[in-house]
């Protein structure tokens, strides 16, 4: 099975790497510059007030600063941060203990908040809306319910999937910002900053090609670092300059379009094994070998941003610069390639 570096990185991030590029004040986070002000703005009002942040949903692909943002958030209200994720929170009890142990000013990030159950969320609204907490205690006959009081809190959700995400939960947040992915130019600058982090020295031109080939998403980049820095580390005396990044990124099989192999074989069978489309997601995932899931949620994301496939109520059709990538012409009637 072909590689696919983009979903490793992009699922499965090195947390201690990850952590470590963080930074920690609005001041020292590149891109995203409208949800930055935004945020600021919240702040600046909520401590004049000297009162709570509202509630916040960040929304977007992952990799592009969620969680990032939702620890800038905790320094610049000068509380402290409690995390956890959606598929943790198994019943109400899970919920009310962390919600019990919060200060006021604290933050509650939920990452991954539209996996949620059903029956969690409806313990979660009267604790973002009047910050009581009604639990169930016992069960049949003996079962009553406990009221508890809350501290003012702020509940910081993060989601992939914001249209999974329901309405009722969705309206309880006061402010909803969603990420886009970055330009090349904003990752060169994430890139200049973790490089002095990490103990690699590049200059403007390498950082610009690592950025370019990043689609977009700062976890990727500062993966692709990783990696570039062990090969100038072993091979270019630890100076990362552009001719340094684009070897190093070459054995990865990461082309100058941010393509891996599996983006490459997704093209190469729309056009070759199915004339280009309409084909169905799940006849595209049998004859790559891969899940469909990995293929919808990893790499037509980016494929479709830079024009290369859409999506159609027919299935998959590959679009002008698909044919392009692979040193083909656009046919000029359905099925015919010239």
């Amino acid at each position: 099975m072909a590689q696919n570096y983009f979903q490793n990185t992009a699922e499965t991030p090195d947390p201690s790497f990850e952590v470590s590029l963080r930074p920690p004040l609005f001041s020292e986070f590149a891109g995203q510059q409208k949800v930055c002000n935004r945020l600021e703005l919240m702040v600046q009002a909520a401590r004049q007030r000297e009162d709570v942040l509202d509630h916040i949903l960040l929304s977007g692909p992952p990799g592009l600063g969620k969680t990032t943002l939702a620890y800038i958030l905790a320094n610049a209200m000068g509380g402290k941060i409690k995390s956890t994720s959606g598929p943790t929170i198994e019943k109400a009890g899970d919920l009310a203990g962390l919600l019990t142990t919060l200060e006021k000013g604290d933050l509650l990030f939920i990452d991954e908040i539209h996996r949620l159950q059903p029956a969690i969320e409806e313990y979660l609204y009267p604790a973002m809306e009047d910050f009581k907490l009604d639990i169930i205690i016992d069960q049949g006959p003996s079962a009553r319910s406990v009221r508890l009081n809350l501290p003012k809190f702020t509940l910081v959700g993060a989601t992939t999937r914001a249209g999974m995400i329901s309405s009722p939960l969705r309206s309880r947040f006061g402010m909803n910002c969603r990420l886009d992915y970055y330009t090349a130019e904003e990752l060169q600058s994430i890139l200049l900053r973790s490089s002095g982090l990490i103990g690699v020295e590049i200059d403007q031109m390498g950082a610009l090609e690592v950025a370019a080939r990043a689609r977009g998403t700062p976890r990727v980049a500062n993966n692709l670092l990783r990696w570039v820095r062990d090969f100038a580390q072993v091979r270019a005396n630890n100076v990362v300059t552009q001719p340094v990044a684009d070897e190093a990124l070459s054995m990865l099989d990461i082309d100058r379009d941010g393509f891996d192999e599996m983006d490459k074989r997704i093209l190469e069978a729309l056009i070759h094994r199915f004339e280009g489309g309409p084909v169905g997601l799940n006849s595209l995932a049998v004859a790559i070998g891969e899940d469909a899931g990995t293929i919808e949620d990893v790499n037509e994301p980016y494929l479709i941003m830079q024009g290369y496939l859409k999506r159609t109520p027919q299935g998959r059709v590959a679009m002008a610069p698909a044919y392009r990538k692979l040193g083909m012409r656009e046919p000029s009637r359905s099925g015919d390639l010239l």
